[in-house]
Formats: structure tokens, C-alpha cells, sequence
């Protein structure tokens, strides 16, 4: 089968097509089954219709994957838990790490707490031969930046497996030795943003998987192309690669994409997240329909003075369940 390129086919039809044990790395982000509204899949399966789906597609990926491969799937709440089992105990694959990527601008809801993260799970073929490659993926450690401890690796640490979002309001949280990977949305504002897929996946958080799994000249999978962000990154880190799209319009959009990329191009975003958006204390804020500094809300009075600091109030977690899960008066 050719490579680098997108297929506009089902995932399921193209991913018999791929001779066995010839893919080094599969990204899948597929559909959460959430009613999300794409342009030509249903989004709203019977629960054992999904997972029957999702049996048939990952039968195809195990097929495809070298002996030493690795497969990353992207999913969320609802389902997390049932992949996970028939990936590992259906399909014989060996989960290496469940990473929890968080962000904000999550979905707002009215009866729960807003959904601000997404799983990763990270398995592989044969659990002591996979490619993983650590230099590639190393950042500062805690004993470098916070204590200047002379114990500190020069060449950094492993991520943990949570990757967090937006930590610039608490900068001695979500240390890298912790578990949550820390990587902005793609959000409808930002310059990454394709603009005509509402499920994009970040350049950084992609390369990070990317260079962590699989080498140059090596060939990355992905049979959901939405976007086109995994084929794009790979493209840019040198990786060959191949995908498959359902819908038409997604598909010649993603080629688009590939077109216009060209390897060795830089990965957008940046590969430090917490220094890309400025924190609280020195971001905008509306008033009088003018969005002002902070700081020069502060010297028109609006705000507390610059001197001030602002402290949140902090709540034991328990103290906390119990304000939102019972009325006034009410026992837990």
C-alpha cells in the first residue's frame, strides 16, 4: 500500500489492505460515541454496537502493527474503561501507561463538573521489545527549576502520565515528575486551529507521543484522520505515514493540510506550555465593555492595586463533595 498519503475509505476496509506486522506506530482518536455531530458517521451507536465496532477496527490495527509496535488510542470518559479491557484482554495488547491529558476550555455542562481531559492509552505488542524513546521526550525536572538541587539530571526527566493544560496559575503544581500532561486545546482562536473540524488534537501533544514511539523514516498509522494532525506532525518529525478518512470533504481537507506541510517544519504550539499564555495576574479583564491589562485595571482603581495579591479560597476536597452533593441542611 502506498504511503503519505490520505485514504478517503472506511478504516475498517483500508486497514485489511496493509500487509501484516509492517506499521511501527498507530494513533487513533475514533469517535467517543457522544452524539458529536460529523459530517457523515453517526455518533450515537447502541452501546454493544460500538464496541463490537471498535472490536473490528482494533483487530485490524493489532494486525498491522510490527511485532514491536506501538498503538496510542485517544477516548473519553464513556467508553475509557471498555476499550482499555478489549485491547488488553481481547486483543493481546500490553497497556505501558493510561496518560491523562488535561485542559480547559473544557465542555461546560449543567449537571456535572466540566469534562477538562482526555485519556490516552498507551499499549504496545510485546511488552520487552517497543520503541521508546526517552532523550526525545525528556523536560526539566523539579530539582532543576524550583530547588537547583546538584542531584538534577542536566538532561532532564520522563513526563509523567497526566498531561495538564494550563498550569500558569499554579506554577508549583503539576510538577513534570507528576502524572497529567499539560498541552492547550485547540481552540477556535488559536492559529493551529484547521477551522473546519471540531475534534483537533494539538501538534505538541501529538509530537510528543510521535517522537516517543517511533523514529524517523518510521511509519505512523492513523485510522481516523479527522483533522489530519497526527499525519501532519508526523510529517513534519520525518515519520512516514498513512491514514484513512470516511468523510470526503475531511479527507481533501486533510490533503490540503499535507500539501502545504513540509518535514522538518517546527510543531505548533509551544513544546513549554506552561510559559505559553500568561497567567491570571497578567491577563485581560472587561469592564466598561474594555478589555484592559490587569495592571491598568489596577491603576484606574478597578482592581485591587498591584502590591495586592488575590487568595482563593481553599477548600478540603471533602468539604467541597460535600457542597455540591447536598442541599443546606442535609447530611452526607
Amino acid at each position: 500500500m502506498e504511503l503519505n498519503q490520505i485514504q478517503q475509505r472506511d478504516c475498517i476496509e483500508g486497514l485489511v489492505e496493509i500487509p501484516a506486522g509492517s506499521i511501527d506506530l498507530v494513533f487513533a482518536d475514533p469517535p467517543f460515541n457522544i452524539g458529536y455531530t460529523y459530517d457523515v458517521y453517526e455518533d450515537k451507536r447502541a452501546a454493544d454496537d460500538y464496541l463490537n465496532w471498535t472490536r473490528r477496527w482494533g483487530a485490524g490495527v493489532v494486525r498491522a502493527l510490527k511485532p514491536d509496535g506501538t498503538f496510542w488510542l485517544a477516548i473519553g470518559d464513556d467508553f475509557a474503561a471498555e476499550l482499555k479491557i478489549i485491547f488488553q484482554r481481547e486483543l493481546g495488547l500490553c497497556c505501558r501507561s493510561w496518560v491523562v491529558w488535561y485542559y480547559t476550555f473544557g465542555v461546560q455542562c449543567k449537571f456535572k463538573f466540566a469534562r477538562s481531559h482526555t485519556h490516552l492509552l498507551h499499549f504496545v505488542k510485546d511488552p520487552q521489545h517497543f520503541t521508546f524513546n526517552i532523550p526525545a521526550i525528556r523536560v526539566p525536572s523539579a530539582r532543576t527549576l524550583v530547588y537547583g538541587d546538584s542531584r538534577a539530571n542536566p538532561d532532564g526527566r520522563l513526563p509523567d502520565d497526566t498531561w495538564i493544560l494550563r498550569p500558569q496559575d499554579i506554577p508549583d503544581k503539576f510538577q513534570p515528575q507528576e502524572d497529567v500532561w499539560y498541552f492547550p486545546r485547540v481552540c477556535g482562536t488559536f492559529k493551529e486551529r484547521a477551522g473546519w473540524h471540531g475534534c483537533q488534537m494539538p501538534e505538541q501533544l501529538l509530537g510528543r507521543v510521535i517522537k516517543a514511539s517511533s523514529n524517523e523514516g518510521e511509519i505512523v498509522l492513523d485510522p481516523f484522520g479527522g483533522s489530519g494532525s497526527t499525519l501532519v506532525t508526523a510529517k513534519k518529525l520525518g515519520r512516514k505515514f498513512l491514514g484513512f478518512e470516511l468523510s470526503p470533504e475531511y479527507a481533501r481537507r486533510i490533503q490540503s493540510r499535507l500539501d502545504e506541510t513540509r518535514i522538518g517544519e517546527p510543531l505548533l504550539g509551544s513544546d513549554l506550555p506552561a510559559t505559553s499564555a500568561p497567567s491570571t495576574a497578567n491577563g485581560k479583564i472587561r469592564i466598561n465593555n474594555k478589555r484592559l491589562s490587569a495592571k491598568a485595571a489596577a491603576a484606574q482603581g478597578s482592581l485591587l492595586q498591584p502590591s495586592e495579591s488575590i487568595q482563593l479560597p481553599t477548600l478540603n476536597p471533602l468539604d467541597l463533595l460535600h457542597q455540591f452533593c447536598t442541599a443546606a441542611g442535609k447530611k452526607l
